[in-house]
């Protein structure tokens, strides 16, 4: 990615939401050129299988500022996201889901709070809209639990509308469901970052791709984000420790059957202690080799070239 003359870039990752993009667009336009900045629409379809892509081919021949990314298939929302990332050239990136959720009217508030500093300013859904009361729940468990671990508090990490100074973004790799942890890898960076109470409408069309099984992969995530933030360039220390912890255990597991032999003349044979001194040995063993070829790896991944997470079919605008 890399900043241009372009002050602002609106990213839109979309699946499936043909009735959803005109509206949005329209919405768009009725704030940006208000904003006396100039600005690109970056739209991302993500293998969408309705005519999500003809509208987009549409929208982008009649307004230049708007360039549309087709994705080979469907890759997910943290990948249609990273290559709008990638691909956007202004100053302030403002991410928006396409279904209409997100408000437009909004985009003047967030970029209000980097006015005054900040370099990231994080929606938050404060009266949100969502039908089912299921997931209004899990989402505050899961703020809650995010908070806790990656010790960046927001009552909203999974709102897809915020915006980022463009140098924050820089060499940010996405993978999984990250999209919604870019505070918490931005904070290690030692980014400023706030929260701005934003609109959010219920579903008008379509249907939500939200469900338990992408929440089971955000917690799996959320574990991969403590690791990155405590053991990403050391992670010897994390299965080190362990090993240690365990090896030590087996001493004092080994310690006890010749504490056993000494006063009651139990022979070590007999004492099942001997087999949990045995076991918890060999598994710190094999923690502090781990940690040692994790430290290999993570050497050889900072200094090879990452993979992308997803493929392009064609670009449009974006010459």
């Amino acid at each position: 990615m890399v900043s241009g003359q372009i002050d602002l870039s609106i990213v839109v990752p979309l699946f499936n939401e043909q009735e959803s993009i005109l509206p949005l667009y329209e919405g768009l336009l009725k704030v940006l050129p208000g904003l006396n900045r100039t600005y690109e629409i970056i739209f991302i379809n993500d293998g969408s299988v309705d005519d999500s892509y003809a509208v987009l081919c549409r929208l982008a021949e009649r307004d230049h500022a708007v360039k549309l990314i087709n994705l080979r298939r469907n890759f997910g929302q943290t990948a249609a996201m990273a290559a709008g990332f990638d691909h956007a050239q202004g100053r302030i990136i403002i991410p928006m889901d396409g279904d209409l959720q997100n408000d437009p009217v909004d985009i003047p508030l967030l970029l209000a709070k980097l006015e005054e500093g900040y370099d990231i300013a994080s929606g938050w859904r404060k009266d949100r809209q969502d039908k089912e009361v299921i997931r209004k729940v899990i989402s505050r468990v899961a703020n809650w639990l995010i908070g806790i671990i990656t010790g960046v508090k927001l009552h909203d990490s999974g709102c897809s509308m915020k915006a980022y100074r463009a140098e924050i973004l820089k060499g940010t790799r996405l993978y999984g469901e990250m999209h919604r942890f870019i505070p918490a890898l931005a904070n290690l960076m030692g980014a400023r970052i706030c929260e701005v109470p934003v609109t959010h409408h219920a579903r008008k069309f379509g249907q939500s791709k939200y469900g338990l099984r992408r929440t089971l992969k955000v917690l799996l995530d959320l574990i991969t984000v403590k690791f990155l933030a405590d053991f990403s360039t050391k992670p010897l220390y994390m299965f080190g420790g362990l090993g240690v912890v365990l090896f030590a255990l087996a001493v004092l597991a080994g310690a006890e059957t010749l504490w056993e032999r000494v006063t009651y003349g139990t022979y070590v044979h007999n004492n099942p202690v001997i087999l949990i001194a045995v076991f918890l040995a060999i598994l710190g063993v094999n923690f502090i080799v781990m940690g040692l070829l994790a430290e290999l790896i993570v050497r050889t991944y900072h200094e090879s070239q990452g993979k992308p997470i997803y493929h392009i079919r064609e670009t449009r605008n974006f010459e």
